[in-house]
């Protein structure tokens, strides 16, 4: 895995806000990974569509004020910036409902786009940024773009009905690393006709080793919540307990997931240090409120820490 503190990790897709009964959050899975990339020192980036409209500017200031540029936020006249309703009815399992037709359902392939992922040293996507043939051709355009060296995360991400067979196909079959949650590897299991298995560790591990042997997948990532997680790789499979921690909101924990497991696989961590870290740091930001809270003092603790324990 290739890591430049001078090369892109680029979170492509989606970035809307996430809106709750009393308060907006800026988020989209690609953004706050991005965001988390930066956060752990990489040069995190996102690449999406906002709309003309206050959201969008508001977005924009925000990653400006965090130390992420805005040069790969296009400018939609005609859409709206995204928004997402966020039901916490049940803490441990939000309910998403997306606004159509959104400014990032028009992301497109522009020259300078294509010219960051030739640049890049990872590129995270998911599935939701997929709904529209636009934003779908536009993603794949992008990926084909990567250098040979440039990590692709395929984060599942499953959000109802945004999905298809064809489309998670395709994007199993670009990916290096696959983070999935145990709900859709449920859904996986049935899409792609693995046979049915149970629900303990040896099944997770034959469910992964089919989609690395069927897609050529070398990192296959199982977050479990509460469980913990699960990574399968060419060695074999490891897992992590989840530490107990007073959840503020679970909204984004998942994409810092994926960004710590980026940064641990770059690292060159063994495999139970890397599934570990990711999830400690998932609950760093579950623990507190929005999808990207600022972690100062907490991370820098924690990748202390992880980085004793390793060398020790």
């Amino acid at each position: 895995m290739n890591e430049s503190p001078n090369r892109p990790v680029v979170g492509l897709g989606e970035v809307l806000w996430d809106c709750f009964p009393d308060q907006q959050h800026p988020g989209g899975a690609p953004a706050n990974f991005a965001f988390h990339a930066r956060q752990l020192g990489l040069l995190g980036v996102v690449c999406s569509r906002v709309g003309d409209d206050d959201l969008g500017r508001k977005f924009r200031a925000y990653l400006q004020a965090h130390g992420l540029s805005d040069e790969f936020l296009q400018h939609d006249p005609e859409h709206p910036t995204g928004r997402v309703d966020v039901n916490l009815a049940r803490p441990d399992d939000p309910q998403y409902t997306f606004v159509e037709n959104s400014a990032w359902d028009h992301l497109a392939a522009t020259d300078e786009a294509l010219d960051l992922m030739r640049r890049a040293a990872a590129i995270c996507f998911g599935t939701l940024a997929q709904r529209s043939a636009q934003s779908r051709a536009t993603i794949h355009r992008c990926l084909n773009a990567a250098p040979p060296d440039c990590t692709i995360l395929y984060d599942v991400n499953l959000r109802s009905p945004w999905y298809a067979p064809e489309w998670i196909e395709s994007s199993l079959a670009a990916a290096d690393i696959v983070k999935i949650n145990d709900e859709e590897r449920q859904i996986l299991t049935r899409m792609l006709e693995f046979p049915a298995t149970g629900d303990d560790d040896p099944a997770r591990a034959d469910f992964a080793h089919a989609l690395r042997e069927r897609f050529g997948v070398d990192l296959v990532c199982i977050t479990r919540g509460a469980q913990g997680a699960f990574l399968c790789d060419a060695e074999g499979f490891v897992t992590a307990a989840a530490e107990p921690i007073r959840v503020a909101d679970p909204v984004g924990a998942g994409d810092a997931f994926t960004a710590a497991l980026y940064y641990a696989v770059t690292r060159g961590w063994a495999s139970a240090t890397i599934c570990r870290f990711a999830n400690q740091f998932a609950g760093l930001v579950a623990a507190q409120h929005g999808a990207m809270p600022q972690l100062g003092d907490e991370l820098q603790r924690l990748l202390k820490t992880t980085t004793q324990q390793e060398s020790s």
